[in-house]
């Protein structure tokens, strides 16, 4: 759970922009949806090996 202290004099809008960008620099959706669905280690395992073949053959030494 994200805690954001509201300072003395401070807007409720500046707070709310600092909850946000809390929010999103923690990654809490990205999390989410993550964990929405279960794969298993040697699925993870091969997309990272295809992921990195893929990025080798585009971005790689074309000599």
């Amino acid at each position: 759970m994200l805690i954001i202290n509201v300072k003395d004099g401070e807007s409720i809008d500046r707070a709310l922009k600092r909850y946000k960008n809390k929010h999103r620099r923690v990654g809490v959706i990205k999390e989410i949806r993550r964990r929405k669905h279960f794969t298993k280690p040697s699925v993870e395992r091969r997309n990272e090996i295809l992921n990195a073949r893929y990025r080798n053959e585009k971005y790689g030494d074309d000599s």
